[in-house]
């Protein structure tokens, strides 16, 4: 019998870590929504989204183990999979939980409690952008490749079809902060870390948008061959449950605009977008001066952010929506106030660019250029800049300048 907390793994006690191939599918004829996590300090929603990509692996549960394929989600804390009993339309489209079938499954209260025999458990309501799913807390083994533990999660009884009908995946599995989880035995990187499980207290994700490499997210190690700049780590600065840094500035073609001098930014593996302020996006919408038809797409400088002295820039092809010749910018508008805003919220299209590692113990992000085949130095090193590297030649410039005055 396997205990909570406990490894189910005949290795359990040498370190390791885990590689998970991720799918790639397009969610289609849907909108897409991005999760309302239970106990975020901020609300994401996202309307209009008709084409989005969306990366998921496989995880299992149960004893034997049922399969189910999540999205690995840093924008939310809990691990969420449809119950057997659940009769929604949303829930029989995909894999079901049938807790009868584990002998090691049992109830818990949805703050992880045990439930003492003669109590009724309790459910939770999760409500999202567009919809809301209902469901009971169950513990039982779950396993992500060899590496198990015994852990809580949300099985659904209750989704709405809309937008649930429409994923290719099943669940959901939460790798935010354990701040954002119901209780700790609902995270799973909390329990890995707490039994000494992975080499390191970390998981990584590299993603692409070429079918002739796989994606991954691997925990308990960081993966040289994924990038092609060296990482450099950032403190998370705000005790919201979600990786969240600090964004010192914006930049168009790594000049400094002065317009989003103390914006956060949360990295969010399950969110297909790109989103952020009313007003720094509008502002930015005058200076990029995106005509209609596509004109200037070339033209179009690469959009940056930077964060703790490094430029991450994103190209045109990035941050602008370009379908049957009509070009718009595509980052969505959200408005958090502060503490936790102005926030910007980086998604697919921005993890498509940069490989980023997540430090559970020291609470940091990890950023350095993704290596996708066919990649050339040169474009590595225009996509992530130093700051003093722009500066330390602007004032060269300037001194060659004067020298010919």
């Amino acid at each position: 019998m396997i205990r909570r907390g406990e490894l189910s793994t005949e290795r359990s006690n040498e370190k390791q870590h885990v590689s998970v191939v991720l799918k790639r599918r397009v969610v289609s004829g849907a909108r897409r929504v991005v999760k309302e996590a239970l106990k975020a300090s901020f609300q994401k929603e996202r309307n209009g989204a008709i084409h989005k990509t969306a990366y998921f692996g496989e995880l299992k549960i149960g004893t034997p183990g049922q399969s189910f394929s999540v999205v690995f989600d840093t924008g939310s804390g809990n691990l969420l999979v449809p119950a057997k009993d659940c009769g929604s339309s949303a829930c029989v489209m995909h894999d079901r939980f049938a807790e009868q079938e584990s002998s090691t499954m049992k109830d818990v209260f949805c703050d992880g409690s045990d439930i003492a025999e003669g109590q009724d458990g309790d459910e939770v309501t999760i409500k999202f952008g567009t919809g809301e799913i209902s469901g009971r807390c169950m513990e039982d083994v779950i396993c992500v490749g060899d590496v198990c533990s015994r852990g809580a999660f949300i099985a659904a009884t209750e989704e709405t079809a809309h937008p649930f009908a429409s994923f290719a995946f099943d669940g959901v599995l939460g790798l935010a902060l354990p701040g954002m989880a119901q209780a700790p035995s609902f995270s799973m990187m909390e329990r890995l870390i707490k039994s000494s499980a992975l080499k390191s207290p970390v998981f990584s994700v590299f993603l692409s948008d070429q079918d002739s490499e796989d994606s991954e997210i691997v925990f308990g190690e960081t993966r040289e061959n994924r990038m092609s700049s060296a990482l450099f780590w950032v403190p998370v600065s705000r005790p919201t449950g979600y990786w969240q840094v600090q964004i010192e500035d914006v930049t168009l073609d790594n000049k400094k605009q002065g317009i989003c001098a103390n914006c956060q930014v949360a990295v969010d593996t399950g969110t297909s977008e790109l989103a952020g302020p009313s007003t720094v996006i509008e502002e930015l919408e005058e200076k990029l001066g995106v005509k209609d038809d596509c004109a200037n797409f070339a033209e179009l400088p690469n959009l940056g952010f930077v964060v703790k002295g490094h430029i991450l820039n994103l190209e045109p092809r990035d941050y602008i929506d370009k379908a049957d010749g009509v070009c718009k910018v595509s980052l969505m508008r959200l408005d958090v106030p502060p503490p936790n805003g102005p926030l910007f919220v980086f998604g697919i299209p921005f993890l498509q660019k940069f490989y980023t590692v997540y430090d559970k113990e020291s609470k940091s992000v990890g950023f350095a250029v993704a290596k996708h085949k066919g990649q050339s130095a040169s474009h590595a090193q225009s996509i992530l800049v130093s700051v003093n590297s722009i500066e330390h030649a602007a004032k060269h410039a300037s001194f060659l300048e004067r020298r010919n005055v």
